[in-house]
């Protein structure tokens, strides 16, 4: 089988996950020996202003937009075949045209919902192989084509949603969401404890605002920990929202030993090790990595969309809690903190759902179907010739 030499990855800058699991792939890429990685944040590239300013509103969505959000999220099924899709269908087509002819990739992977891609194909005629890796717990039609070669989904369940809509059962293919090779690493937790300067002997809240620090009511939060509850001790990750980190400085200077407050962590599995529990939002991503490690979740406030659902499927799962209202999650938390039996179960809950070694699984399935799929093609031409 002669070795596949390019590959292009598309993402978009829609939270971080799309473009976290397109760096995971790109890695396990490059430890393959791919020729060329070309990872390509379509949208940006070909509209740039546009791009710029519906990632704000994106980000909006998680505070004053989440009506406008719902609307679009569960609106986009109902007018999924209609002409209003028409240019969701060719956003890009012009960028991806001069990708495709200057790089000439032997396939292509969507992190993101790009529907220009498999477009691209059906008006072309140009056959590449074209691959989906679903980053959520549930299932957008937006992500569907008739000219997607595969599916890699994140649950049995999502593959079974797929199915409900006509999708042939050989084209899916369960594999997990891929995830950073350090989430499957063995660490010595003392160690830890030492690098943060935590205590081993309390229990550790971690409070994870997300990539952008969206995550709602967050000082409340702590100052809610720090006035009821001395045996715990809270970690808040801020990610890249440094008005979010000042205005909680005050707090971890006047109670070094309750709280600390960081802003990005690259090493974020360190936490994840020493956590008893985590409030966060419900993001593909983070999700996954919470599965990796069994660290039970409080999932707080999620916005209408795919975080609501991935929120159910956990909570189904009896993985997480969801809690609405902020006067409810203290006692929300501490009533798990303080049950082992409940705090074991949750742990070895979330556990059950995680598939090891994704990306591994992915790309060796993509390279057997690309394979099969540009044999088939030239077969086929030289049967017309």
């Amino acid at each position: 089988m002669k070795m596949l030499k390019k590959v292009l990855i598309l993402t978009a800058k829609y939270g971080n996950g799309h473009v976290q699991v397109a760096k995971t792939l790109e890695k396990k890429c490059k430890d393959l020996g791919f020729e060329k990685i070309v990872v390509c944040n379509l949208y940006s590239e070909s509209f740039p202003i546009f791009s710029e300013i519906t990632q704000y509103l994106y980000l909006k969505s998680f505070s004053i937009g989440k009506q406008f959000y719902r609307l679009f999220y569960y609106g986009v099924d109902k007018i999924y075949n209609k002409r209003m899709m028409n240019l969701y269908f060719k956003m890009g087509h012009k960028r991806l045209h001069q990708i495709v002819k200057n790089e000439q990739p032997d396939m292509i992977i969507n992190t993101f919902p790009m529907i220009v891609v498999p477009e691209y194909r059906r008006k072309t005629g140009t056959v590449i192989p074209t691959f989906n890796v679903l980053t959520d717990f549930c299932l957008h039609r937006i992500w569907v084509h008739e000219n997607i070669d595969k599916y890699y989904v994140a649950t049995k369940n999502v593959k079974e949603k797929l199915i409900s809509i006509g999708i042939s059962p050989s084209t899916i293919k369960v594999t997990g969401i891929p995830i950073r090779t350090q989430f499957e690493q063995t660490l010595n937790t003392a160690e830890i404890y030492n690098k943060y300067n935590l205590d081993p002997t309390k229990k550790t809240l971690l409070i994870m605002a997300g990539a952008h620090g969206v995550l709602k009511n967050v000082k409340e939060l702590c100052q809610a920990f720090i006035s009821k509850s001395t045996n715990t001790q809270t970690v808040v990750v801020c990610g890249n929202n440094s008005l979010l980190k000042e205005s909680l400085e005050t707090l971890s200077l006047s109670y070094p030993k309750q709280i600390k407050i960081m802003s990005y962590v690259e090493r974020i599995d360190e936490l994840y090790r020493i956590a008893s529990c985590m409030i966060t939002k419900p993001g593909g991503i983070t999700l996954t990595e919470a599965t990796a490690l069994g660290v039970p979740v409080i999932l707080y406030k999620p916005v209408p969309g795919q975080e609501k659902e991935n929120a159910l499927y956990f909570e189904e799962k009896n993985a997480a809690i969801i809690v609405n209202q902020i006067e409810d999650i203290f006692d929300e938390v501490n009533n798990l903190l303080g049950d082992e039996k409940r705090l074991k179960q949750m742990k070895e809950n979330i556990k059950k759902i995680h598939i090891p070694n994704s990306a591994d699984l992915i790309l060796e399935d993509m390279l057997k179907e690309a394979s099969y799929i540009r044999d088939k093609k030239l077969m086929i031409g030289s049967v017309n010739y």
